[in-house]
């Protein structure tokens, strides 16, 4: 099983049927009533960024909770004063161990976390025996081969711990403890820098200067290794969250970024959008029948770039109609620069009604996320049509109290009282309707005006 990029994956290794018997041995003990709840801190230590990220984003990998549950086995001393579980393991007699399975318990309680680049190996062949060289220290620790050897190649870097063999002490063979974590060199060595900084730091602050050598900090210190890992995997995840590209059916820029502006001077507005050299004339995708105002039809103006295949798309999209100026994007980036040119083009004849930067809800699987390339989001019609629904109910929610240009700064419901203003306030909401934006990006009304007619007192 190749992977085609550096995303993190796991590994399970077959164990020596009685190092596995010994591990069964421990978790029983681990989850006996007595020791429980030393068990759940243990576990709570080494897993702890996942505990701290807000709203469960990210799970830590099968692989991880192996490793965190062997740190429990042979890294942790309980906190109320109990043995460690080997010790109890080895020295308190309460049922009968083979002898098979007591030699693993010395070799269990010296083994430590580490980060082991695979040396060059022949899967096909699927050797006997892995070389595996530490990244922290430089020594090279061989270790039981087998068919798990298929899915590894020279220069990645297994995230695991090694327990001796205790029948072959004078070659120093090991076994990988069941699991492993699969890393890039580059990824790896993030990890390692990051841990070392935090040991650092550790003995600045305390003053001590104790744990120079890499075996003696990752037998301490094993749980602040995987800490590094699962923190590599979340910064992964936000940054593939931050560059997640939602596309149209057509595979084009989704423009989900919205912006609504409202104005009286269409003409002055128009004229400046085609000064603009960076956008060009475009055409209504869903045109509507003219209205009451036909010297003012709706126009539009694209903005285009190139995207990571090199075609040009319309990235930015404004709409301007006898009433509103609608501005689509496909980032908040984008819409920012955007608005700020429009401010200083032209000034207070623009008054901001709102804007909606969320992406359409959309779940994706963890692996998609941290896989290592920016993931695509295939944007349907009814969520496009959900998103322009929520972006105009809340642009339109004190519709009625903001004072609006086309009424002379009056708001409409203070307007709509006034005999005089009545009808242009009904004739604005007509317009406004007429234009629905719904109706122009996807054919469909997004808005039920009567709800603004109500507002003001018109029904």
């Amino acid at each position: 099983m190749k992977r085609g990029n550096d995303s993190p994956h796991g590994l399970a290794v077959p164990l020596d049927p009685s190092l596995e018997a010994v591990l069964t041995r421990l978790e029983t003990l681990s989850l006996a009533p007595q020791f429980s709840v030393q068990r759940q801190v243990a576990l709570e230590r080494t897993l702890r960024p996942y505990l701290e990220s807000s709203e469960d984003v990210l799970r830590p990998l099968p692989e991880e909770v192996d490793l965190a549950t062997l740190t429990v086995y042979t890294d942790f001393y309980p906190e109320d004063g109990q043995l460690t579980l080997i010790e109890q393991l080895r020295d308190v007699i309460t049922e009968h161990i083979p002898d098979e399975e007591r030699r693993w318990l010395d070799p269990l309680k010296h083994s430590y976390m580490d980060l082991l680049e695979v040396l060059p190996v022949e899967p096909a062949d699927a050797p006997q025996v892995v070389s595996l060289r530490s990244i922290g220290d430089g020594i090279q620790v061989p270790v039981q081969g087998g068919e798990y050897a298929r899915e590894l190649s020279a220069g990645q870097v297994l995230l695991t711990r090694i327990v001796r063999d205790p029948d072959d002490p004078d070659r120093g063979i090991g076994w990988i403890a069941g699991s492993a974590l699969v890393l890039s060199r580059e990824k790896a060595r993030a990890v390692l820098d990051a841990s070392r900084e935090w040991e650092r730091s550790m003995e600045i602050s305390s003053g001590s200067f104790v744990l120079g050598e890499w075996q003696e900090f990752v037998k301490r210190f094993g749980h602040v290794v995987l800490w590094n890992f699962a923190y590599l995997r979340l910064a992964t995840l936000l940054n593939a969250v931050v560059h997640i590209r939602y596309l149209t059916r057509e595979g084009a820029p989704f423009l989900y970024v919205l912006a609504l502006y409202d104005h009286r001077e269409y003409g002055f507005l128009a004229d400046g959008l085609s000064a603009m050299k960076e956008l060009e004339v475009g055409s209504l995708r869903h045109p509507v029948m003219p209205s009451g105002q036909k010297e003012k039809p709706a126009r539009v103006w694209i903005q285009r770039a190139s995207g990571e295949d090199g075609v040009e798309s319309p990235v930015a999209r404004l709409t301007l109609t006898p009433v509103q100026l609608i501005v689509e994007c496909d980032t908040p980036d984008r819409l920012n620069a955007i608005k700020h040119q429009l401010a200083s083009t032209f000034g207070y004849s623009l008054h901001f009604r709102g804007e909606s930067l969320a992406p359409p809800s959309r779940e994706l699987p963890a692996d998609q996320l941290t896989r290592g390339e920016s993931p695509s989001i295939v944007v349907t019609e009814e969520e496009d049509l959900a998103l322009v629904r929520n972006f105009l109910d809340a642009a339109y929610l004190e519709w009625a109290d903001q004072p609006l240009a086309a009424l002379g700064g009056q708001t409409p419901r203070h307007a709509a009282a006034q005999p005089a203003l009545r009808m242009q306030v009904a004739e604005l909401i007509d317009e406004i309707a007429h234009h629905d934006f719904g109706m122009l990006r996807l054919g469909k009304p997004a808005f039920d005006y009567h709800v603004l007619r109500a507002h003001v007192g018109l029904v």
